[in-house]
């Protein structure tokens, strides 16, 4: 059995037991008056624990700037430069940064969220992701195997606004370290030297 197929194999076990035990979790909550909500294949009473998102100095709160409702129209900006351009398919900051409170995201549906809810956002148009990601194969997360975890955030590898894996680096800010995508691709250590290449 090749390498990518018994990993296959292991991601899929791992999803299975994952499923089945919130599916098992999930009704003792029914039972404690706790309601399932929306989401891609979990209860909406899941509360992911995450870090804060990697913000900048000076960028947030977006509201210090941007106190009123924006122009919804899509175009070219003459300010935010270190996010421009916005490489992310066809999207631009209106498509998730809310219009009337730029310090919120906003679901396709119209529901505000927190840049700390980010994953939702992120996981309504790459859903495979977010089931990746709520299991355990994509991202990274910290903590006890059978207790208490904090799982990355999206923002905490990938630039929202160009979004193409680069690499991370670990940054203090505010007196709070916190990992963040890099500006430019990393490159990999060169490999070990081979005993007879010493020679």
């Amino acid at each position: 059995m090749g390498w990518a197929l018994r990993h296959g194999l292991a991601a899929l076990a791992l999803a299975l037991v994952s499923a089945a035990a919130a599916q098992e979790s999930g009704k003792g909550d029914a039972a404690k008056g706790v309601t399932p909500a929306a989401g891609v294949g979990a209860p909406a009473a899941v509360v992911f624990d995450t870090p804060s998102p990697p913000f900048e100095l000076g960028l947030f709160p977006c509201t210090s700037c941007h106190n009123e409702p924006g122009n919804p129209q899509k175009r070219e900006l003459g300010f935010h430069d270190e996010m421009q351009p916005v490489q992310h398919g066809t999207s631009w900051c209106l498509d998730c940064h809310d219009s009337k409170n730029r310090d919120m995201l906003h679901l396709t549906n119209g529901d505000l969220i927190p840049f700390g809810d980010s994953y939702r956002l992120c996981g309504q148009c790459h859903g495979d992701k977010l089931r990746d990601w709520k299991v355990g194969v994509h991202g990274k997360r910290i903590g006890a195997w059978d207790g208490k975890k904090t799982y990355f955030l999206c923002v905490q590898c990938h630039n929202p606004h160009a979004p193409r894996f680069k690499g991370v680096e670990t940054k203090e800010i505010n007196d709070l370290v916190m990992q963040r995508p890099t500006a430019a691709p990393t490159r990999p250590e060169p490999r070990p030297r081979r005993p007879e290449e010493s020679r």
